[in-house]
């Protein structure tokens, strides 16, 4: 069997000290930085990294990928995971996790204070102040009760939000491709276009998949009630903001909050340019729906502990491109954790090797998605080096990792 090596961890964009804490204890060796990586700058750096931390400016691609043959998982810590390559990184044995519950909270919380900002135009009157102008005007404020929120993805944010929606007295409809459960008294609109024609305030919540892109662009935004509020806490590609510039403009749209852009800048102080800056009623937001020290310590703990745990005992509980197992760990058993391409016999053959060399199987899970499967094995002893190199070199494996 080989040596056992330090497990190296590369930390990019400021991921919260719980987390360095966390692998540190855990005897990884940890590399922590608090801006992003470009894609050369990655490429220099993962060829010696085993385990890789990111947010969501860091973009790991084929190209990174292809560089790292000692990568053996990703985590994104936050809730997207579109800045990563999922179908590279699974044919590299690389498993991808993320943090999909650890942020929705703050999110929420952000949603509710921007829309009941923008329907009172407390950023116009706050501005005003700082300006020495006393405006106590009502024209154009409004109370959020009794209007209407169109939410546009009902995960787990947009259904949170459309509780606490309802409790501030709002109505509230909502859009998803899949079928959801409505909530409270929530109500599912069947079209987009039945959504924007009743709702006072719209929010989008979609997640970053590339048939994401631009779905909300001029015929959008025209189909949407006069003065109404649109947010956008989602993702920066989904919205065509130079139309949103001119409804604000032409006052057809009331106000917005976005939160995300398609271009964001690497990091803190870097000069941040869109057409949507100096708009009235507008707010303007660098990313921080999610970054709250709540959200922040907890995702830092979450995915960290996805890690501890994948390198100890293989658990992809989770994972966002391979089976999610997770065996209970035997005491004094050697584990063997397999990653193979999925075509039929794989299980069969590895099965029909340990018996030729009277290995006993202690215990087995095995799962598949889509193109991979992966079978865990535990075993009391007998397994040999000569075993793990044969299993190594089936065509079928992608990776094969042993752990004691």
């Amino acid at each position: 069997m080989t040596a056992h090596k330090p497990i190296r961890v590369l930390l990019l964009e400021q991921i919260h000290p719980d987390a360095v804490e966390l692998l540190q204890s855990s005897g990884f060796e940890v590399t922590a930085l608090d801006r992003a990586y470009d894609e050369d700058e990655l490429v220099a750096a993962i060829a010696v990294v085993n385990l890789l931390g990111i947010r969501s400016k860091t973009n790991v691609t084929e190209r990174v990928l292809a560089a790292a043959p000692n990568l053996m998982a990703i985590g994104a810590f936050c809730i997207g995971t579109n800045q990563i390559d999922l179908t590279a990184a699974t044919m590299h044995g690389v498993t991808v996790f993320n943090a999909p519950f650890s942020n929705t909270r703050s999110v929420v919380e952000m949603a509710i204070a921007e829309l009941i900002s923008l329907t009172r135009r407390l950023s116009e009157k706050n501005e005003l102040m700082h300006q020495g102008v006393w405006d106590k005007s009502a024209s154009g404020s409004h109370e959020v009760r009794g209007r209407t929120l169109g939410i546009i993805g009902y995960g787990n944010i947009g259904t949170q939000l459309s509780v606490l929606a309802e409790n501030l007295g709002m109505r509230v409809l909502f859009f998803d491709t899949a079928d959801k459960l409505a909530l409270g008294n929530a109500r599912r609109a069947s079209t987009i276009k039945e959504l924007l024609h009743d709702s006072d305030v719209v929010t989008l919540h979609v997640d970053g998949r590339p048939e994401n892109k631009n779905i909300f662009g001029e015929a959008e935004f025209a189909a949407m009630r006069d003065h109404s509020i649109f947010l956008n806490l989602s993702r920066g590609f989904v919205v065509d903001y130079s139309a949103l510039g001119a409804h604000i403009r032409s006052g057809h749209i009331a106000g917005a909050a976005v939160d995300v852009f398609p271009e964001e800048p690497k990091g803190r102080g870097d000069e941040f340019v869109s057409e949507l800056r100096g708009l009235p009623n507008v707010i303007l937001t660098p990313h921080i729906g999610g970054s709250t020290e709540e959200a922040q310590e907890d995702i830092g703990q979450f995915v960290a502990n996805k890690f501890v745990s994948f390198i100890a005992d293989g658990s992809t509980s989770l994972s966002v491109n391979l089976p999610g197992l997770d065996l209970p760990r035997r005491r004094d058993t050697l584990r063997l954790v397999h990653l193979h391409r999925n075509v039929p016999g794989v299980l069969a053959r590895i099965n029909g090797l340990l018996a030729e060399k009277a290995v006993n199987v202690e215990a087995q899970l095995l799962g598949t998605r889509g193109e991979v499967g992966y079978v865990v094995t535990d075993s009391a002893s007998g397994v040999t080096q000569a075993i793990v190199d044969e299993i190594r070199a089936m065509p079928e494996t992608i990776s094969l990792r042993v752990l004691f």
